[in-house]
């Protein structure tokens, strides 16, 4: 028997309004809604502004990120599209795009230090140096699970989730779980984390000094005054753990962040996407007191200033997240039912404990868990993975590349330290985030542009590269997929998108194999 969650009965107009994809001008404006709270006129106000509001977002969006050579279109057959409005050679630029909301893996916060706002890398090679050495020797670098597919109470971890878009190239992106037998003191492990130690040549690569979290947690840090700021204002203070935070109660999020951890952590982000819609929404609703309000102030209802609040993270396709998660391969199909209920049981445990940490009852529509389902969903559905080379990589580079007589000074220091270091001195910083603008790209399976950090692309941004010359009115196109796998395999996987892939290759290869 399905079970009946409260907060979806009472509010099921509203989640229906919020869940409503964005309108298209293919689209007409629904004027016969079966609402009743709230009214047919907010709904239907709604659905009139976001016509507007959507073109906008994105025009805003391409202008604040200096893509002048993009423009996302709205259309009726694949929702939205990103479009080149200048022509692009291989291998130039195509997209900057700044996360709307991203959350760092649990475990990988051991190995890398990072702002957590911007996440760049920050305090000094040595820091990082002697914070994965701390963590190598407790034996806990790698533990605990970050993975979209971890279940708890699931023995079929490896395979219940869906992969998201393809993860971001990078040179030199590795770890090893193997670990060295090679021990370094633990005051040499203290001295490079507090700085007493410097490493030759570490100079030349600076990092930003670390600045901590204004609620004074100590699990959030910055790169600047400004990224924390930034992310207190945006984020951080709802679900930040320190003595400053505006938490309905530290102990009930602290229970939350531990079953993230301890389960599945694309909780922490849907939790991120939460808080930024209920603090838009506290800001909007000042505003709006002080006469200072910009949108239409003819719907003076809560509910109008929540979809307002709510715009941004609405431009993401959302599937609810029990439903498209993939069915792991040693689950037969007479079983599938009850594998989705548990996984939306598990939903309902981390949204029962986020509410008792955060809950908002003018926000109330926000933690139902339809509501939360599809934010989890949204960002599988849509998320380009957080990937942010460590400095690392090039320190211990710039070692080996060092002229011979500076190299051997240089390694008597530097070689215990990479020995007892292995592969894991070039893990990188790993995490699940949204993008708007790199969401709006379409799928082929022969794409013209891919996912690639460049050398000098040291924050979280979604970097696009042209693959081949696009031409001005050309659709610019990534693949969610490995587009060198067989067409069958290629199709099954995109069914989890929703789709069936029609692009050039698949219709070829469709056609060959019919002939």
């Amino acid at each position: 028997m399905e079970a009946i969650y409260p907060i979806d009965g009472l509010f099921s107009d509203q989640i229906a309004a919020l869940l409503s994809p964005p309108p298209t001008p293919e689209v007409e404006v629904p004027t016969a809604f079966t609402i009743s709270i709230p009214s047919i006129y907010i709904v239907t106000e709604y659905y009139l502004s976001f016509l507007n509001f959507s073109q906008k977002y994105f025009e805003d969006l391409t202008s604040s990120r200096r893509c002048d050579g993009l423009k996302v279109k709205l259309n009726g057959e694949y929702g939205k599209g990103v479009f080149a409005e200048k022509n692009f050679k291989e291998g130039e630029l195509v997209l900057k795009d700044k996360m709307l909301v991203g959350a760092q893996h649990t475990s990988n916060k051991m190995n890398c230090l990072v702002c957590s706002y911007c996440f760049r890398f920050i305090g000094s090679i040595e820091h990082q140096i002697g914070r994965q050495l701390f963590w190598l020797d407790f034996g806990e670098g790698k533990e605990l699970s970050h993975t979209k597919r971890d279940f708890r109470n699931s023995p079929h971890s490896d395979e219940a989730g869906s992969s998201g878009k393809e993860l971001q190239e990078n040179g030199g992106c590795s770890s090893s779980s193997s670990r060295p037998k090679v021990s370094i003191p633990k005051d040499l492990l203290h001295s490079l984390m507090n700085g007493d130690t410097l490493l030759p040549y570490s100079e030349h690569f600076p990092l930003p000094s670390i600045v901590p979290c204004p609620g004074a947690c100590e699990e959030s840090y910055y790169c600047s005054p400004a990224c924390a700021h930034a992310d207190w204002e945006e984020f951080h203070s709802l679900l930040c753990t320190g003595k400053g935070s505006k938490a309905l109660s530290t102990e009930a999020l602290l229970k939350f962040i531990e079953h993230a951890n301890e389960t599945n952590d694309i909780f922490l982000p849907a939790a991120k996407v939460i808080s930024f819609t209920i603090l838009r929404y506290r800001k909007f609703k000042a505003d709006w007191i002080s006469g200072k309000g910009k949108y239409d102030t003819s719907v003076k209802r809560a509910f109008s200033l929540l979809l307002e609040a709510w715009k941004p993270v609405s431009m993401g396709h959302k599937k609810c997240w029990w439903g498209c998660v993939d069915l792991p391969n040693d689950i037969e199909h007479s079983d599938e039912a009850a594998f989705r209920m548990q996984i939306k049981e598990l939903a309902d445990e981390s949204l029962q404990l986020l509410k008792a940490a955060i809950f908002d009852h003018e926000c109330e529509a926000l933690f139902s868990l339809e509501i939360y389902g599809h934010i989890i969903g949204m960002f599988e559905l849509n998320n380009l993975d957080l990937i942010v080379e460590s400095p690392l990589v090039n320190y211990f580079k710039h070692i080996d590349d060092l002229p011979s007589l500076e190299k051997r000074e240089a390694e008597q220091i530097i070689r215990p330290i990479l020995d007892a270091l292995g592969d894991e001195y070039s893990t990188c910083c790993q995490g699940t985030a949204f993008f708007p603008l790199q969401s709006c790209m379409n799928h082929s399976c022969k794409p013209n542009a891919k996912a690639f950090k460049r050398e000098e692309d040291l924050d979280g941004d979604a970097i696009i590269i042209a693959l081949e010359p696009i031409q001005k009115g050309e659709e610019i196109t990534i693949s969610y997929i490995d587009e060198d796998l067989p067409i069958e395999e290629r199709q099954e996987l995109l069914a989890d998108y929703g789709f069936r892939c029609k692009c050039p290759k698949c219709l070829e290869e469709t056609i060959e194999g019919v002939n």
